[in-house]
């Protein structure tokens, strides 16, 4: 891939930079224009690309114009980071103040391996202290 990873993005984070800007905090914002300026890259867990999937076929999110685009754009705008030993390991050691969520779990964990911040929403999330947050 050929540069250092710096964010690593929630998965309603990715979908609200698509759609719906004014979700994101001013210090998120300021994050990901920093990543992008400087080159220094944005990511998503590939279980993110799952999330989202799922999410569009309960019709729980609208993706436009369809998700095979929209996956597209993803794909060509960050890097998607795979599922490995590491932090499927990393992801069930997680402490019991995170949340239960096994997509959350794998997104925390691939952070961790990476040594990347999270950028989350997620106020459960946030609280547990388990992982760098930036919001």
């Amino acid at each position: 891939m050929g540069r250092s990873l710096l964010i690593l993005l929630d998965t309603h984070v990715a979908i609200w930079l698509a759609q719906d800007h004014q979700r994101i905090s001013k210090r998120a914002l300021a994050a990901i224009k920093e990543a992008r300026a400087t080159e220094s890259g944005l990511a998503v867990s590939c279980i993110t690309l799952l999330e989202i999937a799922r999410l569009a076929s309960h019709k729980r999110i609208r993706v436009t114009p369809d998700l095979e685009t929209f996956f597209a754009d993803i794909e060509r705008r960050f890097v998607i980071l795979p599922l490995t030993a590491n932090i499927a390991m990393q992801a069930s050691s997680l402490p019991e103040s995170y949340p239960k969520d096994p997509v959350d779990r794998v997104i925390a964990a691939t952070a961790l391996i990476e040594d990347m911040p999270l950028l989350t929403a997620d106020n459960a999330i946030r609280r547990s202290r388990a992982v760098p947050v930036i919001w």
